[in-house]
C-alpha cells in the first residue's frame, strides 16, 4: 500500500505501509515482537487474580471488609495509602 500527500510547496511525501505477509504465521509475529522486548528488557510475567464474576465474590468481599471495618491498623493503613496515592487529576 502506497500514501502520497502533497504539501503546500508541490513538495510530496511518500509512505510505503508494509502489510505483514501472510506467509507470516501469528505464532512467528508473536514470537518477534517478544523477542523485540525481551531485547528492550522487558520480560513476560503472568499473575494470577480472583475472578469477580465468580458466584458468591461480592459477598466474600463484603465479609472480609466487614471484618476489617473497625480495625485500626486497617485505618492507618488506608489513611496511608490515600496520602501516597497520586490523585491530581482525578474526577469524583
Amino acid at each position: 500500500m502506497l500514501h502520497v500527500t502533497n504539501s503546500a510547496a508541490n513538495m510530496f511525501h511518500v509512505t510505503t505501509m508494509v502489510a505483514y505477509s501472510m506467509k507470516t504465521s501469528i505464532s512467528e509475529r508473536v514470537q518477534k515482537h517478544r523477542a523485540g522486548l525481551r531485547a528492550a528488557g522487558m520480560r513476560p510475567v503472568q499473575i494470577w487474580v480472583p475472578d469477580t464474576r465468580r458466584s458468591g465474590f461480592a459477598e466474600e468481599c463484603r465479609r472480609q471488609s466487614m471484618l476489617l471495618r473497625d480495625n485500626p491498623h486497617e485505618a492507618e493503613t488506608l489513611a496511608w495509602l490515600a496520602d501516597a496515592a497520586d490523585t491530581e487529576g482525578w474526577k469524583e
